[in-house]
C-alpha cells in the first residue's frame, strides 16, 4: 500500500479547520503595496465559500511572505485552484488567468463564481471563441501570447499549469504583463528542456511544494494500491523485437565514439538527417518501441483487470492512439483522443459521470486541462518516462474513497519499457 495522489474535494472541511486563520491569514505584516492595490483595485470584494485546508493555508502564507511572487506546486486534484482563490481574496486586484485549454477557461470561470464570490457579470473569457476582457479574464496561453494582446491593466497574474510558460512561445506573457503579483501552478514544474528554471524571473520562485506521500501521511488525501503486471511478447513479437533492437544496438556498439560528443541519443537523431545507417538504427529504435507498447498481450491483461473490477469506474491510459482504437474496439469501451470532437467527448464524460458508462479508454488528450469524472482504477497500458504524466493520470483518477483506489501498469517483459515505467515515477510520489 502506498499514499496516493487523490483528488481533494475542496469543499469538505477539514479535520484541522481553524475559523480565525481563515478570517485572519495576515496577521503578520504581508508586504503588500497599498499605492499598487489601490492602482489595480477590483469594484467588489471577492470572498471564497470553501474551508482551506491547512497546507493551502500555508502555501498562501509562503506566496505573500515572497511579495506575492512564485510557484505553488501540489498534486493534481489537491486543490492548487483553491490557493488561487484565496490569493485573490488576499489581494483583490484585477487578475488574468492564463490556462492550457479551453476546457479549463468554463472550470475556472464556474470556480470563480461558485467559490471565489466573483460576479459573473466581472468575469470575462478570452479563447474558444469569446473575447470578453473583465476586472477579472480567464485567458488561453495562445490568445495571451498574441503579440497585440494587452496585459497591462492587470495586478494579479494567475497562471494555471505553469510549466508551459517557459516555452518560447509563451514566456512573452510573463514579459508583457505588468501585474507585480504573480502566482504559478503546477504539479510538475520540472520541463525536460530544463526551461523551468525561467520560472524564477518569470513567476517567482517555487514558495511551496507538497507530494502526495506527504499529503498522504496528513490524512488529506486517500492511499491507493499500485501493481506492475508484466506480460510476455508473443513468439513473433519477441522475434520481431529482438531483431529490431539487435539492429539499434549494432550501430550504437560500432558508433559509440562518434555519438560521445552529447547525449547519445540526441545525437543519433541529429545524425539520422545525414546518415542512413543512423535513420534505420532510430526507426529500429521507434519500430521495437511500438512493439513492447502495443504488446498482444497487453489486451488479454486489460480485458482481465476489467472483468476483476466490473463494478468499478475504471479509465484505461496508452500512449498511443492506435492501442485506443484498438482497446475501444476490441473491448467495447468508449474511447477519448484528440481526434474527438469536443461535444462527442463532452457527452462521453457525462454519461462516464452519470453512471451510463464506467469504463473509457483514452490517450494524451486527458492528462491535463479536462475535468474528468471521479474513477478508483487507473490502467496504463503504454506511457512515457515523464513524471508529469505519472502524476497527472493519478491525479485524474484517485479520489478519497472508503475501499481506496488502484493503478496498474502493464509492461512487457524484457523490453525497455520496464525502464521507461521506473524513470516516470517521481522519486517521493
Amino acid at each position: 500500500m502506498k499514499p496516493s495522489c487523490a483528488h481533494l474535494d475542496p469543499l469538505s472541511e477539514a479535520d484541522d479547520f481553524d475559523p480565525e486563520a481563515l478570517l485572519d491569514p495576515l496577521s503578520t505584516d504581508s508586504g503588500l503595496d497599498d499605492e499598487q492595490l489601490e492602482r489595480f483595485a477590483l469594484p467588489f470584494s471577492p470572498r471564497i465559500s470553501l474551508q482551506p485546508r491547512t497546507y493551502q493555508r500555508e502555501a498562501l502564507r509562503n506566496w505573500l511572505d515572497n511579495a506575492g511572487r512564485g510557484v505553488v506546486v501540489l498534486p493534481t486534484g489537491a486543490g492548487k485552484t483553491v490557493v488561487a482563490f484565496m490569493a485573490l481574496e488576499q489581494v483583490p486586484v484585477r487578475t488574468l488567468v492564463v490556462v492550457p485549454t479551453i476546457d479549463l477557461l468554463r472550470q475556472w470561470r464556474d470556480g470563480l463564481i461558485e467559490r471565489a464570490g466573483v460576479p459573473a457579470a466581472e468575469i470575462g473569457v478570452v479563447g474558444g471563441g469569446e473575447r470578453s476582457a473583465k476586472a477579472i479574464t480567464v485567458m488561453t496561453y495562445d490568445s495571451a501570447a498574441m503579440p497585440r494582446r494587452n496585459l497591462s491593466d492587470y495586478g494579479l497574474l494567475i497562471v494555471d499549469e505553469v510549466h508551459h510558460l517557459p516555452a518560447p512561445t509563451y514566456r512573452a506573457i510573463a514579459a508583457r504583463a505588468a501585474a507585480p503579483w504573480r502566482l504559478g501552478l503546477s504539479a510538475t514544474p520540472e520541463r525536460q528542456d530544463g526551461a523551468h528554471v525561467d520560472l524564477h524571473s518569470l513567476v517567482g520562485p517555487e514558495v511551496y511544494r507538497r507530494m502526495p506521500a506527504e499529503l498522504a501521511r496528513t490524512g488529506h488525501i486517500a492511499s491507493y494500491q499500485e501493481k506492475r503486471i508484466f506480460v510476455d511478447l508473443s513468439p513473433s513479437e519477441r522475434y520481431r523485437y529482438d531483431s529490431l533492437m539487435a539492429e539499434y544496438k549494432w550501430y550504437i556498439a560500432t558508433r559509440r565514439s562518434q555519438l560521445m560528443h552529447g547525449q547519445l541519443f540526441e545525437e543519433l537523431i541529429r545524425r539520422s538527417a545525414t546518415d542512413p545507417a543512423a535513420r534505420r538504427a532510430l526507426q529500429a529504435h521507434h519500430q521495437a518501441r511500438m512493439i513492447a507498447l502495443n504488446a498482444e498481450g497487453k489486451l488479454a491483461r486489460v480485458e482481465e483487470l476489467l472483468h476483476k473490477h466490473h463494478a468499478e469506474n475504471v479509465i484505461v491510459f496508452s500512449e498511443y492512439n492506435a492501442m485506443v482504437r484498438v482497446l475501444s474496439q476490441r473491448l467495447a469501451l468508449p474511447a477519448i483522443t484528440y481526434r474527438t470532437h469536443p461535444h462527442e467527448r463532452r457527452a462521453i464524460l457525462e454519461r462516464f459521470r452519470a453512471g451510463r458508462y464506467s469504463k473509457l479508454v483514452t490517450g494524451r488528450v486527458l492528462n491535463e486541462g479536462v475535468d474528468v469524472p471521479d474513477a478508483n482504477v487507473a490502467i496504463v497500458v503504454s506511457g512515457s518516462s515523464a513524471s508529469r504524466e505519472y502524476i497527472q493520470r493519478l491525479g485524474r483518477v484517485l479520489r478519497p474513497k472508503p475501499r481506496g483506489a488502484w493503478l496498474y501498469e502493464v509492461i512487457s517483459r524484457g523490453t525497455t519499457e520496464a525502464r521507461t515505467a521506473r524513470a516516470r515515477r517521481p522519486k517521493a510520489a
